[in-house]
């Protein structure tokens, strides 16, 4: 079988378009057995320098602990008009976190749930469990914000502790 020689119309021969494919293939390969390469080169640094890292982690854990149970300690002097302070080193303080809904004390679901049958039936499922996520989201409207408390519920944040290294320049 003869070789078609035959050009195509946008010019570019059978001969062209199996160089291209064979180029393509042999820097395919070539790419994989670089990346072997690379990541065999990563695995042996990070081999090399697991047990430092093993250690700073730690120290990061310890020095986190610390940090944490120095704010929680001084929290109303540290916290009383900023929810963070700033040092040499870093930042530290409390953020709040997502938004939830809670029983109140003497509460459950299944009294809530009651009551929201009563007073905000449109935030109940079908499968008759609360919408809790329809009532965080309407937690501040005027059909809903007074009800919260009768119905026996509060929209609670919880705080969390949080750190932020400065980086070096």
């Amino acid at each position: 079988m003869k070789p078609n020689k035959q050009k195509l119309k946008n010019g570019i021969t059978a001969e062209q378009f199996e160089a291209a494919l064979t180029a393509y293939a042999v820097a395919e390969q070539r790419e994989g057995e670089i990346n072997k390469l690379v990541e065999a080169e990563v695995n042996d640094l990070m081999d090399h320098h697991k047990d430092e890292l093993l250690n700073l982690a730690q120290t990061k854990l310890m020095a986190y602990e610390t940090a944490r149970n120095y704010c929680l300690a001084n929290k109303e002097t540290l916290f009383s008009r900023r929810r963070s302070i700033g040092t040499l080193h870093g930042v530290a303080g409390f953020r709040l976190g997502t938004p939830r809904l809670k029983t109140l004390k003497g509460r459950n679901w299944n009294t809530v749930l009651q009551e929201l049958k009563d007073k905000l039936p449109a935030y109940i499922r079908l499968h008759e469990e609360p919408a809790k996520d329809l009532l965080l989201a309407d937690r501040n409207k005027e059909h809903v914000a007074p009800l919260l408390m009768q119905i026996g519920i509060e929209v609670v944040q919880d705080e969390l502790f949080y750190i932020e290294a400065k980086k070096a320049a």
